[in-house]
């Protein structure tokens, strides 16, 4: 396992309250990236495969669209790997990550049933990906967040009445148990250790104060995680991880963040038709 002294030393301390950053993602990839081993290298790339998967749902739209540059991929080799998975051909996996193109191979041959979601399809394909990672820490962050994110929208669904199933994304047992069962706790009160806490914070009715809450237990158990992992590549992740909860918050102050979930619940309701008496 490689160490990073020099790199881990030389990182700034972060927090969560944090309001102005001398660094940023897009400066780790282009500054620290180079340095890393090249195996450590396909651990981060599992980081910013989150950018490529918003710039390849641009492009299955339009081959034209801006994208993010803080991907894996320029948009001229995503529109070639798109070309070629179109006409029946195979990309390497080599080259490109197996489950875009999975993806894009069943976006172009599968019809879309009434209510679905390629986002859904494309973030199940993507955590069952990166969960097979064979270093602990970064298989475990990603089965955290699939495991929070969906019991945040079982929540949701069972206090607006909606059926919960078809809005669980992927295929662990905490999938399924959360698709099947009517208990109080989805039968996890012992599976999610932190189960309750998520419960009381998905009560929060400040939109802005939950994700902030949401946020402060990703960052929690990240740091508990690595607690003794000082100069390895999960420190450099959970630096990543950390840096990008930060970015997001200082590019959000608390009005226009308010209007901007306030617009999603909005057009969530308009989507689903909740019933009126709980809008």
């Amino acid at each position: 396992m490689s160490k990073y002294y020099y790199l881990v030393a030389g990182l700034p301390e972060l927090t969560l309250e944090d309001s102005k950053l001398s660094y940023t993602v897009a400066d780790f990839k282009t500054e620290l990236y180079p340095a890393l081993s090249e195996d450590d290298k396909k651990l981060i790339d599992l980081f910013y495969l989150k950018f490529d998967n918003a710039n390849v749902l641009k492009l299955l739209k339009d081959k034209d669209a801006a994208i993010d540059p803080r991907g894996n991929y320029s948009s001229e080799e995503l529109v070639e790997y798109i070309s070629q998975l179109k006409d029946g051909d195979e990309v390497s996996d080599s080259v490109f990550p197996s489950y875009l193109s999975t993806f894009i191979s069943e976006y172009f041959s599968l019809p879309a049933e009434d209510g679905f979601l390629y986002e859904d399809r494309l973030a199940a394909l993507y955590y069952a990906y990166a969960m097979e990672s064979r270093n602990q820490f970064v298989s475990s962050w990603f089965g955290f967040n699939l495991t929070l994110n969906n019991i945040l929208v079982a929540l949701t669904a069972r206090k607006f009445k909606l059926d919960i199933a078809p809005l669980i994304v992927g295929d662990t047992e905490v999938c399924e148990a959360l698709r099947t069962s009517n208990a109080r706790d989805f039968g996890l009160g012992t599976e999610v250790d932190y189960l309750e806490q998520l419960v009381k914070i998905s009560e929060t009715e400040e939109l802005v104060d939950r994700e902030k809450k949401l946020d402060q237990l990703r960052w929690d158990w990240m740091e508990e995680a690595t607690f003794f992992d000082y100069f390895t590549v999960e420190r450099l992740f959970v630096f990543l991880l950390q840096l990008e909860m930060i970015e997001r918050w200082i590019s959000l102050d608390k009005e226009k963040g308010n209007q901007l979930f306030r617009s999603i619940i909005a057009a969530l309701k308009d989507e689903v038709q909740i019933p009126a008496e709980f809008r």
